[in-house]
């Protein structure tokens, strides 16, 4: 039966998932935990989605280093594939694997465990929104020391760890996002879905992704636009990503949210595309040559886009352009619109 020091340990673990700080939160709990149960080196992983490496994110007796190299090791393990598979760590003192495979008969057991002095171990798959995003590793140098109650208490408390350390659990509140709206997050190496989100449809158009290599060598923090797909209109914004500190996540990463609408003011396609050419300077001959249009044709566009706009002139319609987002760049003029990070901001 568990105490109930160990009952309270794992509450406050639960509420921990409240707090801000991230990093700090992940170390509190491995502290929880070191009050709960017995241990002398713990590591806290996060994995990145998409590279798949373990970032340690909180440790006690473990560096960084030592740690995630030896989880690099650890994954290509059956070990590994064990512990994956099962809702309840497992550990050395109650090994679940079979006689033939039993962890303390292994060479990660022999090279990297017992040299180290520790003679337990329990080892959790942390999931998030059903996904794998990390590890917790709980070793001592008592031997038998983990059996079945210590197992379900860390598996009682491997919700909270894995909502800890998802890179993608916090993105939507670090950029702002509102509760509507479908988002991905974009980088070199593919997409990630956000929990509880839809994934940008945007962001999966083979046109789009010029705009969002752009927008990644701009280096700035926020565009705002509208983008056609399949005969739908979206108001989409880019963000450069924001990583809560310490935790793993994509390097150069886009986080792109998209709602659908309908063109404001009811601008057609083509007075859309004036106005955002007339907001990079462009005068009405430059605009008519890159559009193959006359120059009086682009007149006409620009008087009706004032007038639905009800701005009283070129500048107007510009600055409410840029103000509303009522853009519809090429990457070959995209650095114009970018909004650049505060002087508070990073």
């Amino acid at each position: 039966m568990l105490s109930h020091r160990q009952i309270a340990a794992a509450t406050r673990i639960g509420m921990l998932t409240r707090e801000r700080d991230t990093l700090a939160a992940c170390a509190q709990a491995l502290d929880e935990l070191g009050s709960a149960l017995p241990l002398d080196v713990a590591t806290l992983l996060s994995i990145d989605p998409l590279t798949g490496e373990h970032v340690q994110v909180a440790g006690i007796g473990y560096t960084a280093e030592t740690s995630q190299a030896l989880a690099a090791e650890f994954v290509d393990t059956p070990w590994y594939r064990n512990v994956v598979r099962q809702e309840v760590p497992p550990s050395i003192s109650e090994d679940a694997a079979d006689p033939g495979q039993r962890f303390r008969h292994g060479w990660f057991y022999a090279d990297r465990v017992r040299p180290a002095g520790l003679r337990d171990a329990m080892t959790g798959a942390l999931r998030h929104d059903g996904r794998l995003v990390g590890l917790i590793n709980l070793s001592t140098r008592d031997p038998d020391a983990y059996d079945t109650e210590a197992r379900l208490l860390l598996a009682s408390v491997i919700p909270a760890l894995g909502a800890l350390v998802d890179p993608t659990a916090h993105t939507g509140d670090l950029h702002g996002l509102p509760p509507e709206g479908a988002a991905s997050l974009v980088a070199e190496g593919g997409s990630v879905e956000l929990p509880g989100r839809e994934p940008a449809r945007v962001a999966g158009d083979d046109e789009f992704r010029p705009l969002l290599r752009a927008f990644t060598e701009t280096g700035g923090r926020r565009l705002r636009l509208l983008w056609p797909l399949d005969g739908t209109w979206y108001r989409v914004t880019l963000h450069r990503h924001l990583t809560a500190p310490g935790l793993a996540g994509p390097a150069q990463a886009v986080l792109v949210h998209e709602t659908p609408t309908r063109l404001p003011y009811g601008l057609s396609p083509r007075e859309l595309e004036v106005l955002t050419r007339a907001a990079t300077g462009q005068t009405n001959q430059a605009i008519a040559q890159a559009l193959f249009l006359s120059p009086r044709t682009v007149h006409s566009h620009i008087e009706h886009l004032l007038r639905k706009t009800g701005a009283a002139s070129r500048a107007e319609a510009t600055a409410l352009a840029m103000r509303d987002g009522l853009l519809r760049p090429a990457p070959d003029h995209l650095d114009r619109f970018v909004e650049r990070a505060g002087p508070d901001q990073r």
